[in-house]
C-alpha cells in the first residue's frame, strides 16, 4: 500500500509514519512532502492509496492541495491531519473532498479507525 504523508513539520511527518507503521501490519510504501505542491506531485506520480495532509503549508498550503488533488483524481482518499480545528476550516476540507479532518496530533485509535473506514470503501 502506498501512502502520502504532507507536512512542513518533520517531526509532525515522522510522527504520523510512526503511528501508521505501528497500526498497518502489511507492506507499506511511504512517500513524504513537505508542502502542497509536492503533496500534488508526488500523488501524480505515486497515486498512493491514503494522503495525509497538513493544512498550514509553504508554497501551497493544505486546502489547495487537497483541491488539486480531488481534480486529478475525484477518488483519492485524502485525510487532513491539521491544529487548525476551527469549524470554517474543518468545513472547507470536507467540502473540498477531504475523506476526514482529525486534530493534531492523531492518536493510535484515531488512525486505526480512519485505516479500517477506507479498506472498508475499497472490498
Amino acid at each position: 500500500m502506498k501512502i502520502l504523508v504532507t507536512d512542513d513539520s518533520k517531526m509532525a511527518r515522522k510522527m504520523v509514519i510512526k503511528i501508521l507503521n505501528d497500526v498497518l501490519n502489511e507492506n507499506v510504501e511511504i512517500f513524504e512532502g513537505q508542502n502542497g505542491q509536492e503533496a500534488f506531485d508526488l500523488y501524480k506520480e505515486h497515486l498512493p492509496k491514503i494522503v495525509f495532509l497538513d493544512l498550514t503549508m509553504p508554497v501551497m498550503d493544505g486546502f489547495e492541495a487537497l483541491e488539486k488533488i480531488k481534480e486529478f483524481d475525484k477518488n483519492a482518499k485524502v485525510v487532513i491531519i491539521s491544529a487548525d480545528i476551527q469549524k470554517l476550516s474543518m468545513d472547507k476540507a470536507l467540502k473540498l473532498g477531504a475523506f476526514n479532518f482529525i486534530k493534531k496530533p492523531i492518536d493510535l485509535e484515531k488512525m486505526q479507525q480512519i485505516l479500517s473506514k477506507i479498506n472498508e470503501l475499497d472490498k
